[in-house]
């Protein structure tokens, strides 16, 4: 039995995705996430105006007259949400959690892959495969899918992004649109990266909060691993150790940036302190301008 307060969050956040996607994203989904070419459909025979390279020459020749081709646009796409369950998205210092905001940001990514007739699929992961729910069309599945991520309790808090990104190569078998949310703090992912985003086209959205870049001055702290339990007290009134704390973690980001960049992946940049739907747009507007050049 699911409880009640996770059904009304899947109400509340129905309610206010739903919103988005229409008065908000409208258009900006199918412009930039059009079908993936043109898939073959029939044979059927020549006819004056035909284009002389769409003849299919090995049935003409059984024939004995002229047939051509016939392709339809592949608009249909299937769109993956890859979503890191690990115990470093159970943190939040502003109005969300990492992981509550990832559900959100999904649901209105699903919510306008549907609205376009575009199957949605979910894998969850933390340091192995903890749930995969396979593609389908409709509301129902949609929210089911939400449910998943609000609800779904991992049994491991560790991060392996490697595994998840293999795991999508073995359970499609056709090029999809991935969305993979992390808030990446992982190693060891760069190949197998690589490897997905020549088959899949890979949109990275990372997530962070900003008490992960900057440490406020409020005395000695523990700070524990939430993946790993290890615990750390540092003085934070020391202006060196404040210091020290945000150059790491910034050249972390900046290395990650670069990272995706040298790939050639799309990057969605979200913080729990600022909304996500600015960033959201920005994506979709520069998807727009390359598709013009």
């Amino acid at each position: 039995m699911i409880p009640k307060e996770i059904l009304r969050k899947v109400q509340r956040i129905q309610i206010t995705t739903r919103h988005m996607v229409t008065d908000v994203f409208a258009g900006e989904y199918e412009s930039v996430f059009k079908g993936r070419g043109m898939e073959f459909d029939e044979v059927r025979e020549y006819q004056p105006g035909d284009e002389i390279r769409t003849i299919d020459w090995n049935v003409t020749a059984r024939m004995g007259h002229p047939y051509v081709k016939r392709f339809v646009e592949e608009r249909e796409l299937t769109v993956m949400l890859v979503v890191d369950a690990s115990s470093s998205g159970k943190f939040g210092t502003v109005k969300q959690l990492k992981n509550e905001l990832a559900a959100e940001i999904c649901a209105v990514l699903a919510f306008a892959a549907i609205k376009n007739n575009d199957k949605v699929g979910l894998i969850i992961f933390t340091d192995r495969i903890e749930k995969f729910v396979p593609p389908k069309k409709g509301t129902t599945h949609v929210l089911r899918v939400i449910r998943e991520l609000l609800y779904f309790q991992p049994q491991h808090r560790e991060t392996n992004i490697a595994v998840a990104l293999e795991y999508l190569s073995k359970v499609t078998t056709r090029r999809t649109v991935t969305f993979l949310v992390s808030d990446f703090m992982s190693a060891g992912y760069e190949k197998p990266l690589r490897i997905a985003n020549k088959r899949h086209d890979i949109i990275a959205i990372t997530i962070t909060d900003p008490r992960e870049l900057e440490l406020p001055k409020i005395g000695f702290v523990e700070l524990q691993d939430a993946e790993t339990g290890e615990i750390l007290l540092i003085d934070t009134t020391d202006a060196n150790t404040r210091k020290a704390f945000n150059v790491l973690n910034t050249k972390q980001l900046r290395d990650r940036e670069e990272l995706f960049r040298s790939m050639e992946v799309d990057a969605i940049d979200v913080r729990t302190d600022r909304p996500y739907v600015e960033p959201i747009m920005h994506f979709f507007r520069m998807r727009e301008r390359r598709l013009a050049t």
